[in-house]
């Protein structure tokens, strides 16, 4: 059962935030919903947004300006928090980049956090299932998209799920989580040190291996002020491993922009265009 506990009307459509007890993740999660005036009609594809570190589900609907293009397009944006909350896991919140507001959109399997931390199976299934079930979002139209570490986990969830996911991008991605201190040390912490085990979450690893390609190509944006990219964001790793695998990519450069909304906001149009040409045909 989903609780609505706010509403504001949004470029013809409404931005909402529920709430609602996961049993994926055995605590309540809030998320946001941006319906867009298409909603009231019919059922509209669905993207979903997918936040970086220290993010709430707040962050995109207030942060990225993505609503007007979302209403343009008739696609509602769905975007979870990042990591459970309320866990009381010892040491949860004694850094920025483990623990709350740092889920990484994989299952843990090392406690104390597998008991929660189970972000991958809550986005890819019981997310879904209750906005599709609960919400005029067509479930046969979906695609996902994030930034940092969210660009991290919409290019891991499309291309372990492509049979769920039409479309797929990201803003400023973790493109290679095994080879980063931010991937390391979540996936070690979460995941325990067989690297072998890390591999199934990162996107330059998975990429040779899918069975489905996104024909349709995969857009990255990556600011080239961004001060995580020269230790931890690896663009031009997944482009190699893109270019190898014959997976369709456009990855592009942009002299002067940082990792923040600033950038975010410069080219959220262009990744609404994107997703519409799949999921609107």
């Amino acid at each position: 059962m989903l609780d609505q506990i706010e509403e504001h009307a949004c470029h013809g459509g409404v931005q909402r935030i529920y709430k609602h007890d996961s049993k994926t993740i055995g605590l309540p999660m809030r998320f946001s919903v941006y319906l867009p005036p298409q909603a009231r009609e019919r059922k509209v594809p669905g993207l979903f947004y997918l936040a970086g570190l220290t993010c709430t589900e707040e962050t995109f609907p207030i942060k990225a300006g993505a609503q007007r293009f979302a209403a343009q397009h008739g696609i509602a944006l769905i975007a979870p928090d990042t990591s459970p909350r309320g866990a009381n896991v010892p040491g949860e919140a004694e850094a920025w980049d483990f623990g709350v507001g740092a889920g990484f959109y994989i299952d843990a399997t090392r406690e104390p956090w597998s008991k929660h931390w189970r972000m991958y199976s809550y986005v890819r299934d019981e997310l879904r299932e209750a906005v599709t079930a609960n919400l005029p979002v067509d479930g046969a139209r979906l695609g996902v998209f994030g930034h940092s570490m969210g660009g991290h986990g919409a290019l891991m969830l499309a291309l372990r799920n492509p049979d769920i996911y039409r479309s797929v991008s990201a803003f400023a991605p973790i493109a290679a989580p095994t080879r980063c201190p931010w991937g390391e040390k979540a996936f070690s912490g979460y995941l325990g040190d067989d690297r072998e085990a890390w591999k199934q979450y990162d996107a330059s690893e998975l990429v040779g291996k899918a069975a489905h390609k996104f024909e349709a190509g995969i857009l990255v944006d990556q600011g080239l002020a961004d001060a995580f990219l020269p230790n931890q964001l690896n663009p031009d790793v997944f482009e190699a491993a893109c270019k190898a695998a014959g997976q369709p990519l456009t990855l592009r450069r942009h002299e002067g922009y940082d990792h923040g909304y600033f950038f975010i906001q410069s080219f959220i149009e262009d990744h609404l265009a994107h997703h519409a040409r799949v999921l609107l045909k």
